[in-house]
């Protein structure tokens, strides 16, 4: 009789600074675990233009495009004349 052997995913880890697209040289934000076994990252731009190809070839996506809005954003300053 052969034992029965479950599996689980790991929680995925935050992205980083240091997790870059696999496109562009960007920052991660999209994490996508393949059938095949392999990981892809992307920016958030490649992670939407690839989304709809992405979702028929991944087991997961874990989008942390949302960590964008909360972001302050920069304003520049007006010249002084």
């Amino acid at each position: 009789m052969r034992p029965q052997v479950t599996t689980a995913l790991a929680p995925s880890s935050t992205l980083s600074a240091a997790d870059r697209c696999d496109r562009c040289g960007a920052q991660a934000y999209v994490r996508v675990t393949l059938t095949s076994g392999g990981e892809l990252l992307f920016c958030a731009h490649h992670g939407r233009e690839h989304s709809e190809k992405l979702r028929d070839i991944a087991i997961t996506i874990h989008d942390e495009t949302g960590r964008l809005e909360d972001a302050p954003t920069a304003v520049a300053a007006e010249d002084e004349r």
